[in-house]
Formats: C-alpha cells, structure tokens, sequence
C-alpha cells in the first residue's frame, strides 16, 4: 500500500525526515522545500538504489503530486518506504 501525507502533516516534520525533490535541477534550484535533497526524477527511477536505502523513510515530491505518486507507487513495489506528498510543492507555496 502506497503512503500518502498532506502538507499539514509534513510542516512539523520537514527538519526530522528525508524529502527527495524529483523536479528538474533548474525547479529545485529555484525554489523547494527546505531540507529537501534534489534527485531528478529521470535518475531516481533508473537506479533507486543508488540514492534510497530499503531500511529508511523518504517523502517524495514533485511540482503538483502526479509525479511522485507514480513513482512512490513504482518504489513501494520494489520495497522502498516511500510517502507521496499530496499536491506536491505546489501545496508546500500554498501553505507558506
């Protein structure tokens, strides 16, 4: 089963947990979530392993939430602890 959480759940957190950005380099660098580490979509997807550990929790986002949820849902089967934030950063900007 695939996690999901809002922003409102997320903001009391955001210092304590790891949060993967999967935008673009240019989006992240613009702007993200703080304590956020930017790891492209195109790379995550292609060799998870390389940036996830099956043993920790990560709290994917992308601009509107679609992104993420495929890819947590492509992550969870695999065996990874992934949380899919609800709107995305989008959701992040509305709520700050």
């Amino acid at each position: 089963m695939q996690s999901k959480i809002s922003i409102s759940d997320l903001i009391p957190i955001v210092n304590q947990v790891n949060i993967i950005d999967i935008r673009s380099v240019q989006s992240y660098n613009n702007n993200h979530i703080p304590n956020a580490k930017n790891i492209p979509l195109e790379k995550l997807i292609i060799e998870p392993s390389r940036y996830l550990n099956k043993n920790d929790k990560y709290y994917i986002y992308c601009q509107k939430g679609l992104s993420s949820e495929n890819i947590c849902s492509i992550l969870s089967k695999e065996g990874y602890n992934v949380v899919n934030l609800i709107g995305g950063y989008e959701s992040w900007i509305l709520a700050n």
